[in-house]
């Protein structure tokens, strides 16, 4: 809207389509006789999408609007019809809106002490108007109806104020559509107030093409969909047959095509059938998109955060607007549980359909401040009886049965009974409000909460909602996984902080920032955060009891492979800690078998980089019997032991769990390297060394006269009566580094490695048979003080890492 800028009141033309209008403006008591002389500074103003003629006033230099409009005659004067403020925007400051009886606006601005001066203003109007009264022609009004009498109503203010984009937002129309809009004009004016109408016209053909897109998808979504259609509205006519179903099935489908964060969520169903009864198909459709993306950010989802956001202001205002019922009600959840369907279905749910219509009127004209205030005038309404009630289930019913006693004298169709039906069945009767009645109450009691407050606190609560729903998916997490592991709860509770953490830190420190799949509140809560590869080799090596020094990094990378069944690149906190509860509390046979597994496939791919390393020493021999010598001068034959050993395994050996693949010779080696590797440090590394020494030894052999006997298949039982072997010494390890060339060393014979193996009951009898390697693995390990760590490292982990990352981009773009 253009401006008109008079530095002083003056007599100007403003050409419009319709000829030449002279508004008669009078001078100030400045004594400047009348006659733009500031003309160049004038700007001509009329509305022509609405054909209406307004003229906006900035005064300056001390000039005031009252100082004109008083020295009017009363003759003159008589001629306006209100004075209203607007709404502040940063293009109009300050406003108020003066009209006169010929549809002609002006709109003044930037108005030095605005209330005051509306204030005069309006006692002057009102000392004109007593002594010159307006006589209307009332006897058209004695045969309209009330609809009839709303329409007209409702014309005259578009003749006014403009029928499109373009309309004042006035006192004048707030009352109109507390009033309630006519029916003829609610789609119209829903998409006008929503600005769906912009959408609309925006994207020609998008619903025509998400329908044809959506059409015939089978998903869960759509199962929901399905499962609610026939439960949205069914009192109504237009939900009794199929195209009204239909139509609602291609709009709730096609949003669900179009939104897939959002879907479907219950309640869409009810407030998308009641978008449809007043306007078209695809103008409900957009009406939706402006709800749900718009209007009530973050309610349409499996957490309902906007709503449970809004419950918390909600109770605030209770507390500052009534405070002698929230002092009542110690706990005001009681009410949030009713109160929470008021916000979702804007009351649709539980109120009839001719008097909720109006309530969604509100909503639309002024978002969800007319909800909060209709919500407060509800509770102020049944203040008295909910302050006498004995328990919450008493409240809940006072509620209810208000609810359902609201009605529309207004409403031209016939009554449709509430979605929400409760105690409706009264033996007595039970007193009947009016829904317009209880929004002016609304507007009168409780308006006074502007758009910028709620937002504030929006914000305020938002924080605590997210936290209390993150301690809630916590606490539903641990409770999932603390049947399952033998970790302590409160260390539970520390590596999910930690997991959490590095989740939150890859969202924020990494770039690209990671996808938003990893964190799906959808799932269950103990798969809602994820991890990759990279996050979980930083767990890894802070918490994981298996250091391996320069080794950990590769044992991680296999440790995530084995645990990411789904190949998903991700791998969620039930798996992680079921993981560390093997390798801290596991029975040996289970932390063996876990390593076991570690060194197979997938866990062992064929392009792991370390798995092609070659061996540095030549292969143990095999030409002596394994009879080892003791201090005492005893022997131990150790054919005897494993060949026991390996039946007891057998006999226990779950039937049911699937049998391991066996482990090639590339694949044992590798195991046998991490096992080195894991005793570099130990108390006891001599004796472990001593030990890996004998037991590599012995399953070579056993492996050789696997090799041999694979065609009876009776290796198992066999190969302890034919093990031969030399007694090694820690020098004869295959690890051990003597410095000898790659020319030193001898490779096993191709055909050898082709078909020797050993199995993990194989290698478990053999580790049985070292005392030094039981003791390792039986041992009780600390993680207190790993989580200790970890807390600590965590943030220079990373920190250390993004240093290290932008060093060497820096390298590279200097090259």
């Amino acid at each position: 809207m253009k401006s008109l800028t008079l530095t002083r009141i003056c007599r100007s033309q403003v050409r419009s389509p319709r000829g030449i209008w002279k508004p008669e403006h009078r001078m100030s008591s400045s004594g400047l006789s009348s006659g733009c002389r500031g003309r160049r500074s004038c700007t001509r103003l009329w509305t022509a999408r609405s054909g209406r003629r307004s003229v906006a006033v900035t005064p300056r230099g001390g000039c005031s609007p009252l100082t004109a409009t008083s020295a009017l005659p009363a003759e003159k004067t008589a001629a306006v019809v209100s004075i209203e403020k607007m709404e502040d925007t940063s293009l109009l400051p300050h406003p108020i809106i003066v009209s006169i009886r010929s549809k002609v606006a002006f709109q003044f601005i930037e108005l030095r002490d605005r209330d005051s001066l509306v204030e005069a203003l309006l006692v002057r109007l009102k000392q004109v108007h007593a002594n010159h009264p307006v006589h209307y022609d009332t006897s058209v009004d004695d045969d309209m109806s009330r609809e009839q009498i709303k329409i007209s109503l409702w014309n005259d203010h578009f003749v006014e104020y403009g029928r499109t984009v373009c309309m004042f937002r006035t006192e004048k129309i707030r009352k109109l559509v507390a009033m309630g809009i006519p029916e003829s004009l609610r789609g119209r004016l829903w998409l006008l107030f929503s600005d769906a109408v912009t959408d609309l016209a925006s994207h020609p053909g998008y619903y025509g093409n998400l329908v044809e897109e959506s059409l015939g998808k089978c998903c869960l979504v759509t199962e929901e969909i399905e499962r609610d259609l026939h439960r949205s509205l069914p009192e109504h006519p237009a939900f009794q047959n199929e195209t009204g179903i239909a139509a609602l099935r291609r709009v709730l489908t096609a949003y669900a095509h179009r939104n897939p964060k959002i879907g479907y969520c219950q309640s869409m169903n009810i407030l998308t059938s009641v978008l449809l009864l007043y306007a078209k198909e695809e103008e409900a459709f957009w009406l939706l998109v402006a709800v749900c993306e718009r209007m009530l950010p973050d309610y349409f989802n499996h957490r309902v955060i906007g709503a449970q956001v809004d419950q918390s202001v909600f109770e605030e205002l209770i507390k500052g607007h009534l405070p002698e019922l929230a002092e009542h009600m110690n706990d005001l959840s009681a009410l949030a549980s009713v109160s929470l369907s008021w916000f979702l279905t804007l009351f649709l749910s539980i109120m009839p359909l001719e008097s909720a219509v109006n309530v969604v009127d509100c909503f639309f004209y002024d978002g969800i401040k007319a909800i909060f205030q209709l919500g407060l005038a509800v509770l102020e309404a049944n203040a008295e009886d909910l302050c006498s009630s004995k328990d919450d289930g008493q409240a809940l019913m006072i509620l209810s049965r208000f609810l359902d006693h609201i009605k529309n004298e207004d409403s031209p169709g016939p009554p449709v009974g509430s979605h929400h039906a409760f105690f409706s069945d009264d033996q007595e009767p039970y007193p009947v409000t009016d829904i317009s009645d209880l929004i002016r109450d609304s507007y009168e009691k409780f308006g006074d909460q502007s758009v910028e407050q709620i937002e504030h606190l929006r914000y305020k609560h938002r924080i605590r909602v997210l936290q209390g729903h993150e301690d809630t998916t916590k606490q539903n997490v641990l409770r999932v996984v603390i049947p399952e592991v033998s970790i302590l709860p409160e260390d539970l509770e520390e590596l999910y902080d930690l997991f959490k953490r590095e989740h939150m830190m890859s969202c924020y420190w990494e770039q690209p920032r990671p996808t938003a799949s990893r964190h799906d509140p959808s799932r269950p809560y103990a798969e809602q955060y994820r991890i990759d590869a990279r996050q979980f080799a930083h767990l890894f090596q802070l918490v994981s009891p298996w250091t391996c020094g320069a080794h950990t990094e590769i044992l991680a990378e296999r440790t995530f492979r084995l645990l990411d069944d789904n190949m998903d690149q991700l791998i969620e906190f039930k798996a992680f800690v079921s993981c560390l509860d093997i390798m801290y509390n596991g029975e040996m046979n289970e932390k063996i078998k876990l390593l076991y597994r570690l060194h197979i496939p997938p866990a062992l791919t064929e392009n792991d980089r370390d798995s092609q390393s070659p061996l540095k020493n030549p292969l143990l021999s095999t030409s002596r019997p394994l009879v080892f010598g003791k201090p005492n001068g005893d022997a131990v034959d150790y054919q005897k032991q494993l060949k026991q050993m390996i039946k007891d395994l057998a006999k226990e050996k779950d039937k049911t769990e699937k049998e391991l693949p066996k482990m090639s010779q590339r694949e044992f080696i590798q195991f046998c390297k991490t096992l080195y590797s894991m005793f570099h440090e130990d108390p006891e590394e001599n004796d472990l060394y001593q030990a890996i020494a004998t037991v590599t030894t012995l399953l070579l052999q056993i492996g050789e006269v696997g090799q041999r006997s694979s065609s009876s298949g009776s290796c198992s039982q066999e190969c302890g009566e034919e093990l031969q072997a030399s007694a090694p010494s820690p020098e004869d390890s295959v690890f051990a580094d003597t410095g000898k060339t790659p020319q030193d060393s001898q490779a096993f014979p191709e055909e050898a490695q082709a078909d020797w193996t050993v199995s993990l009951e194989h290698i478990l009898a053999s580790l049985l048979t070292e005392q030094s390697l039981v003791n390792f693995f039986e041992k009780p390990l600390d993680m207190k003080s790993k989580l200790e760590n970890a807390k600590i490292n965590q943030y220079n982990l990373k920190t250390s890492e993004m240093s290290h990352q932008s060093q060497s981009e820096l390298k590279l773009s200097n090259l």
